[in-house]
């Protein structure tokens, strides 16, 4: 037991906020807890994927083993034991940069391992029954990627997405099936559309689904559900389109034990579960105002599955938290009392389902649930906190009143057409107040605010544990992570209120947020600070160069100018700014317009920044030009980059040297005095701090 988990915490000193000492420090981030995803079944074995910040973000494929007890060979006897252990050696991660986000990197089939090996993105070979076997290639060596993997049985071939770098334009995607006899070989099922997911074959082989979309939609905005039979061949025939009318985004096609095609889609405005047949149509089977999907960012993510018995299991957001729920095929839904608030990753087999789960106490772990009792068990999670829960500050739930705005809110906001009673819209957010049980703040003072952009903007915050929150708000700071418009987990209509609105939107409602805890006098309102990384280290530079109620901001692998991103990123992101800004370069007054990099002269706080050298998604000459360009005016600004890292922080030194910055940065610029010793870092400027 921890020093301070023993301590009654009887003596609690006075200090100002921001200075607290912490036992949350930044190594416990990097080494509590693995990220769990992808779990499946092979015959006994369960398997998933670990991403391992401690390994430099290695990403492992896990094997949990029973061993029956030799007295009693029912498998479900109690005594029996699991082992668990890595099946992929090490150095090995498996990763895929298809869409440069990945996804599904692996399927385990009769004890043999397929996996996408990050190093060169082909796929291997790897007979996990053989202590002493290596893993072979079974694709050429060449300038593919492949994730989102389907196994054909009656073929003896794998069914998965594919993309082609060949080509200097834009990358070309495309299913494909790979056979595994050690051909090498490739064939092309599904191509001509921009984008492909879901590959799923039918329980009899004879039939296969996908999803696709073209630029300039994501997979939220809109895509189109195929079903093609199979010729003799196993190649598609003429492809019929089941759902996708224009307005529609579909989200995880899966078959069902009665081999009964389903899918997601938020056609009524709620990401709703729906079924299809033949001969009846399209029928929504769990008709709620909740989201039973996440955008697609990943592919391969699953927020249900079916059992054999046909119970269907899924998970859903509703007002930010998540539930889990269960349906047989003539009830309703009935969900299950958990202490989670975050869950993803379902799969089922048998009569059981694996998940992830995770709380605002609690990391994420991987979960086993028995459909029959209702009963979880947790099978693999991370090691327990060195430290008492007081520690922790729990989410409130928070929604506020926003503007609407029609132009960039240059400093002075003007309202559109004051001809109509004017509803102001709704924000909505996590509050995290200060918590510390050996600490309060001095009498009449109020905490520092940090405000909290996730990325996307096309994503949501989440009420599980993040210990990085936790860093913050155990040292005195008060933390607002905001559900900006754009959203998910709220309906569609919420999420297209970005449409043409990024730089505006998003802005107005960090800038409604700050305002929301310093009218409630929560916070010191010359203490306010806002961070984000990738679309929400934009949002962070825009409120900061429009808005005045920020004193300081953090800016992690983030967009200072609207044009050179949309004219140098990645194909999946390359049309992405269409929907959010306008078509480039029609729109290009815009573009320009919201550019903070071309307002520095609005610039007037101190700003650090962080960025991966190897970020393919956000270049990095985005965070050198904005430090410069802050440099030249005078205003405090660092800019701390990282070798190996891309478009995220994977490795452990990373995740520690880019917090302590922060803090650092944090302390000179708001006169705090933090606890501990922190590796100083060089601030431009220093002296000039307004």
């Amino acid at each position: 037991m921890s020093e301070h988990m023993e301590n009654a915490h009887t003596s609690i000193e006075t200090a100002p906020y921001g200075s607290w000492s912490s036992p949350i420090d930044p190594k416990l981030l990097t080494s509590s807890s693995p990220n769990y995803a992808y779990p499946c079944r092979d015959g006994a074995n369960l398997y998933w994927l670990e991403s391992r910040p401690w390994e430099n973000g290695r990403s492992v494929i896990v094997q949990r083993s029973t061993i029956q007890n030799i007295n009693n060979q029912n498998s479900n006897n109690k005594n029996n034991k699991s082992e668990t252990c890595d099946v992929l050696p090490s150095p090995l991660s498996a990763r895929s940069k298809v869409h440069e986000y990945g996804g599904t990197p692996y399927i385990v089939i009769d004890d043999v391992l397929y996996f996408c090996l990050y190093d060169d993105q082909r796929i291997y070979r790897l007979d996990i029954s053989d202590n002493k076997a290596i893993p072979e290639p079974i694709t050429a060596e060449n300038n593919y990627r492949y994730a989102d993997f389907c196994y054909d049985k009656h073929r003896h071939r794998l069914i998965c997405v594919a993309e082609n770098h060949d080509n200097e334009s834009e990358p070309k995607n495309t299913i494909v099936a790979v056979p595994l006899d050690g051909s090498l070989s490739l064939t092309t099922l599904c191509h001509g559309d921009d984008f492909y997911a879901y590959p799923r074959l039918d329980n009899t082989g004879t039939q296969l689904c996908w999803i696709s979309w073209n630029h300039p939609n994501m997979p939220w905005d809109c895509t189109t559900l195929w079903l093609a039979k199979l010729d003799k061949n196993g190649l598609p025939t003429e492809p019929n389109i089941i759902a996708g009318n224009g307005d529609e985004a579909i989200f995880q096609p899966q078959w069902s034990p009665e081999n009964q095609l389903h899918f997601v889609s938020d056609r009524d405005n709620w990401w709703n579960i729906y079924h299809w047949q033949p001969d009846l149509g399209i029928e929504n089977i769990l008709p709620l105002e909740a989201e039973f999907a996440t955008p697609l960012w990943v592919l391969g993510m699953s927020t249900y599955g079916f059992c054999e018995n046909g119970t269907l299991v899924c998970c859903y957001s509703q007002n930010g938290t998540w539930q889990l729920g269960l349906k047989t095929s003539n009830s309703s839904i009935k969900n299950l009392e958990t202490d989670y608030t975050q869950l993803s990753d379902i799969y089922c087999d048998g009569n059981k389902a694996w998940l992830v789960g995770a709380a605002a106490n609690t990391s994420a772990e991987l979960i086993e649930l028995d459909v029959s009792s209702g009963q979880l068990m947790s099978i693999a999670h991370g090691m327990p906190l060195p430290f008492d829960q007081q520690y922790l500050s729990m989410p409130t739930p928070v929604s506020f009143e926003t503007i609407t705005l029609t132009t960039i809110p240059l400093k002075a906001i003007a309202l559109a057409d004051n001809k109509a009673p004017y509803v102001p819209p709704i924000a909505h957010g996590f509050y995290y107040r200060p918590s510390n049980p050996d600490h309060q703040g001095i009498e009449n003072t109020q905490p520092p605010l940090i405000v909290i952009c996730h990325g996307g903007p096309t994503g949501a915050t989440s009420t599980a544990l993040n210990l990085k929150i936790q860093y913050w708000t155990s040292r005195g700071f008060a933390v607002l992570d905001i559900n900006y418009r754009g959203s998910t987990g709220y309906g569609r209509d919420y999420r297209q209120q970005l449409h043409s609105q990024w730089g505006v939107a998003d802005v107005a409602d960090v800038v409604a947020g700050a305002h929301y805890l310093i009218d409630q006098q929560l916070v010191d309102p010359n203490k306010i600070a806002i961070r984000g990384s990738s679309a929400g280290g934009y949002t962070v530079l825009a409120a900061l160069c429009f808005h005045d109620v920020f004193k300081a901001g953090a800016c992690l692998y983030g967009i200072g100018d609207l044009e050179t991103l949309a004219q140098d990123t990645h194909k999946f992101e390359s049309r992405y700014l269409d929907k959010l800004i306008g078509p480039y370069p029609e729109h290009r007054k815009i573009y320009q317009q919201r550019s903070p990099i071309n307002h520095v002269d609005k610039f007037d706080c101190p700003v650090i920044f962080f960025q991966g050298l190897d970020d393919k998604v956000v270049p990095p000459e985005q965070a050198v030009t904005m430090t410069q360009a802050l440099r030249n005016k005078k205003l405090p600004v660092a800019y701390l980059p990282f070798q190996g890292e891309g478009h995220g922080f994977r490795k452990a030194g990373t995740i520690k040297q880019s917090l302590e910055a922060e803090l650092y940065f944090y302390s000179k610029v708001f006169d705090l005095t933090p606890k501990e010793i922190l590796p100083e870092i060089h601030i431009d400027n220093l002296p000039g701090v307004c």
